[in-house]
């Protein structure tokens, strides 16, 4: 099945324990995109300014991504952020951000791209979302995600677009400045009531819940590993992985939903142990296989 990612690409600086990488390619339409094109060809709908310092068809090549999509809008510059992490790296620093053309109007669907069936739309504007969300026909599975700043500043807008996806996926700090619950069972059922069929909850360290409208509720831990360099871009990759699996099987029962978040799993696990996109993109699918199995194996009881 067609499957569409709409988001941002970034140009990142980040600081962690381990290290520092400066003007990386970053951006959450990229880390989606390298996870989920192990499992399903990814149409790619992004922009960046023309002052951007890296080919994505050089990033991207050998990959299973269609960047009919990309747009290299002239006179605009590209979404930049620096972030840092410390400690146990559970929570990203925001040290400067800058939209750029993420404040402008998002890019037009090509018409190639208008009857996608599985849909993400990564996080941005609420609004921006709804706009690219029009512009589709004939949608089977839409998720998407967001952050604190859009629940604060544009609750409106994120609540019209609960109305109309499938799946949010959501941060545990997130779910609760949503619902304004802090336990996270409550919290699932409240956006449930929202519209989304499947909410799924990120814990950072401690793995992932998701719960669904039919009263299904599955939990996971992290994988377990002991290389963690930079987790950005986990969840991402994480929703790539998930929504990948989900468009090649085109199966959403419950098993499907929690196959697909053990590959997110196991696809971020992967992203955290370098810099930028270096971690998953070194791996083939016979390494997410490996640590599929060895999930199972770990949680099996």
């Amino acid at each position: 099945m067609s499957l569409l990612v709409t988001g941002s690409i970034g140009i990142d600086t980040v600081k962690t324990p381990f290290g520092f990488s400066e003007n990386c390619v970053g951006g959450s339409a990229v880390h989606f995109s390298m996870a989920a094109n192990f499992f399903s060809p990814v149409r790619f709908l992004g922009v960046v300014g023309d002052d951007c310092p890296f080919d994505l068809h050089e990033t991207f090549e050998g990959k299973d991504v269609d960047l009919e999509g990309l747009e290299i809008r002239q006179g605009s510059k590209t979404f930049r952020w620096q972030g840092s992490y410390e400690g146990e790296m559970n929570e990203a620093n925001t040290d400067g951000v800058e939209l750029n053309v993420l404040a402008e109007d998002p890019p037009a669907v090509p018409d190639a791209y208008k009857d996608s069936e599985y849909v993400f739309l990564a996080n941005t504007a609420p609004s921006l979302q709804i706009q690219l969300l029009d512009q589709l026909s004939g949608t089977k599975f839409v998720a998407a995600d967001t952050m604190n700043h859009w629940i604060v500043t544009a609750i409106d807008d994120l609540k019209e677009l609960l109305k109309r996806i499938d799946m949010l996926v959501i941060n545990e700090g997130e779910a609760r400045l949503l619902t304004g619950h802090r336990n996270l069972m409550t919290a699932a059922q409240n956006i449930i009531d929202m519209g989304p069929k499947v909410v799924i909850i990120k814990k950072g360290e401690y793995g992932s819940m998701m719960c669904n409208a039919d009263g299904d509720c599955f939990i996971l831990p992290a994988f377990p590993t002991a290389i963690v360099i930079d987790p950005t871009g986990a969840g991402d990759s994480f929703a790539g992985a998930m929504m990948g699996y989900l468009a090649e099987t085109n199966k959403l029962d419950v098993i499907s939903l929690r196959n697909a978040i053990v590959y997110g799993t196991v696809a971020a696990s992967f992203t955290i142990g370098d810099f930028s996109v270096h971690g998953i993109k070194a791996i083939d699918k016979a390494d997410l296989e490996e640590r599929f199995d060895t999930l199972r194996k770990v949680t099996l009881f």
